[in-house]
């Protein structure tokens, strides 16, 4: 583990934290931007999801994927966050589903480890490998932090954690940190940028934030428009205008 962050520096802004994470920078250069979301506040306490009950996290692991969603894409002046669009429903949800479970997936052995470019060859299919790094991280969480999980730690704590783990460099028990983390994180921008039958991007705000037109059938004659923002609302899956 590094060094955990000067406690009197400001809270890293969504920008800030995808860029030292070496992630895809979502919240940069962003045409179009809808109405400015209120930044968390900076305490260890995730916003709520709400109105949802989950059906596949038990309530240790919904603490952990509410304050990591907060964490990995926090609500910012640039527009909501994970938590604010619903992400953690879409986690929820999505790892219920036979994708998740492994289903469609050939998960024989042998089990390997693999480069990179052959894919994932462990024994772990998608939600075993959420719920065992949970399981695994919040355990670290308690034997550093006196006891507390993740999701009581403050953000400067859990953002520290989520860096070394990205890299693999946070020391998990029976599961590589950073194979945990690319799963995560996936997971995470997947439910952001999902149409929002899936449970996260409430009210298309994702969508809006970057200009994506969504299931409008006339955006062809702007795909090669480079100089103009595109003029109309989203549309889902269901039809509904943002």
């Amino acid at each position: 583990m590094t060094d955990g962050p000067d406690q009197s520096a400001p809270a890293l802004t969504r920008r800030r934290f995808f860029q030292g994470l070496t992630l895809i920078p979502v919240a940069a250069a962003l045409p179009g931007c809808g109405p400015a979301a209120a930044p968390a506040a900076d305490h260890g306490t995730a916003p709520a999801a709400a109105d949802y009950t989950p059906q596949f996290f038990n309530a240790a692991e919904w603490a952990f994927v509410q304050a990591a969603c907060d964490r990995l894409i926090p609500a910012d002046e640039t527009g909501p966050g994970a938590v604010e669009s619903g992400v953690p429903e879409f986690l929820d949800r999505h790892m219920q589903t036979p994708y998740a479970a492994g289903d469609i997936w050939y998960m024989q052995g042998p089990f390997l480890e693999a480069p990179s470019e052959f894919g994932y060859q462990g024994k772990l299919a998608l939600r075993d490998i959420l719920r065992v790094g949970i399981g695994a991280f919040d355990a670290q969480c308690r034997a550093q932090f006196q006891g507390k999980a993740f999701a009581q730690l403050d953000h400067a704590q859990q953002e520290t954690l989520l860096k070394a783990a990205e890299g693999g460099k946070l020391e998990l028990e029976g599961i590589s940190s950073k194979l945990f983390f690319s799963n995560l994180l996936g997971e995470v921008k997947n439910g952001y940028f999902a149409d929002p039958r899936y449970g996260a991007n409430k009210g298309m705000a994702a969508w809006k934030m970057i200009g994506y037109p969504g299931m409008r059938a006339d955006y062809l004659d702007w795909i090669g428009v480079r100089d103009k923002a595109y003029p109309l609302p989203p549309v889902d899956l269901a039809g509904r205008r943002g």
